[in-house]
Parts: structure tokens; sequence; C-alpha cells
């Protein structure tokens, strides 16, 4: 089978570093599903104004290493990347096809603009510039168990970070809200645990350089 990409995403985060580790953990984060010239239509989208979710097919586009080379073990970020799990029973991007499903909150569809149909969504664990393979609208009775067990998600759960940014550098962010909670989540690699060091986000076309101390992220400078 051959895919293509029907569109892309545009997000304000340019790089992995700082990408949410799920879907809808930060729920404020926004971004624009932008289809490619070929599937502008928009008929293609009509219809899909009725619902509130929508899941995406994407492409882990980033990853420098060769799918074919594939591990049957990860190690997920939640277990500390210490212990190995099947990479079927996690959501590891290394995978033998490099493919990611998340759901996102549709916010609002633009038809009416040059690139249009637009989707702006919300929520979304997507790189800017991701490929994504195709859209689909999200259904409760089918899509939605709650009552379902997670494995070692139900027994680990992922703590936040409290987030300090001082008013006079919190001023030059636009979406502040979302940033605290991009930043809430820890970015740092699993290993990293040094309250001296300094970490740098791209983050909407500025560069956030932040210090982590227990529980307690710092935001240092903004650039």
């Amino acid at each position: 089978m051959e895919i293509r990409p029907v569109a892309y995403f545009v997000s304000p985060l340019k790089t992995k570093f700082g990408i949410p580790r799920q879907s809808g953990i930060c729920s404020e984060l926004r971004g624009k599903i932008v289809f490619a010239p070929e599937y502008r239509n928009p008929d293609a989208v009509r219809g899909l104004e009725e619902f509130d979710y929508l899941w995406l097919v994407w492409e882990f586009s980033a990853n420098a290493r060769n799918t074919r080379e594939w591990s049957p073990t990860v190690r997920p970020p939640r277990l500390g990347g210490n212990e190995r799990l099947g990479v079927f029973a996690t959501r590891s991007p290394f995978r033998p096809n490099p493919l990611g499903l998340s759901s996102a909150k549709i916010e609002s569809i633009e038809l009416d603009s040059e690139d249009g149909p637009v989707i702006n969504v919300l929520g979304a664990d997507l790189m800017d510039g991701t490929p994504i393979y195709d859209i689909k609208p999200y259904i409760t009775y089918s899509d939605s168990h709650p009552e379902a067990r997670s494995g070692f998600v139900d027994q680990n759960s992922w703590k936040t970070l409290e987030v300090v940014i001082p008013e006079e550098l919190l001023s030059r962010v636009k979406s502040k809200s979302a940033l605290v909670q991009v930043l809430s989540q820890d970015p740092r690699p699993q290993y990293h645990d040094d309250p001296d060091r300094i970490y740098g986000m791209e983050y909407d076309g500025m560069d956030v350089r932040f210090k982590v101390s227990g529980e307690v992220l710092t935001v240092v400078e903004i650039v």
C-alpha cells in the first residue's frame, strides 16, 4: 500500500523537545491542520463541524532511527526509561511503521482561508510540520471506553511540575497557559536530574530556557 500525506500540522513546537507525551494532556495547546494543495476542497470536511473531536493518523517524521531495524522492546518514559516492555504494549515512537494516532479537540474550521479548509485544534501532540495521513471523526459510543484497564499506565501516574515564570518574561508570551501546560509535563529526558542544568525549548519562535529542581520548573530566560 502506498500512502501520502493529506495534510500537515502547524504548531508552536518546532522540535521534538517539549512535545506532549500524549494528546489531550495540554488541552490549551493550539495547532492547525493545513491540507496539501490537492486535498484543499471544502467538501472533504463537510459535516465535520458537527463533531467535537477527531482522530489523526500521522508520521513520526522526526525520528532519525531506521525503522527497518526495529526493536521488539522499548523503554516507556512513564516507567522512568529503565524498564522494557513490548513495543506493541506501548505508544513509543520507535515502531516497525512510524505511525502515530492522536485525538484532538476541534476548535474551529476555516472554510474561507487562503489555505482552506483549515482545521484549528486543541491538545494535539504533533510537532510542527508533521505529515498527516488521515483524519477521522471521534465517535463517543465506539471510541470511548472509560472503564477499560490501561496496563502499566494505571500503576504509574505521571507527576506534573510546578511552573514558575517571572512576570517580566511571561509578558512576552502570547499563549501563556499553553506554555505553562507544556512545561508542567517536564520536557526533559527521564534520566536527566541536574538542578543546575539549563534546558532550552523552542516555542512559538522563542527559545524558552529553564531549570528544574525537585518538583519546580523555573523559566530563567526567554529569547
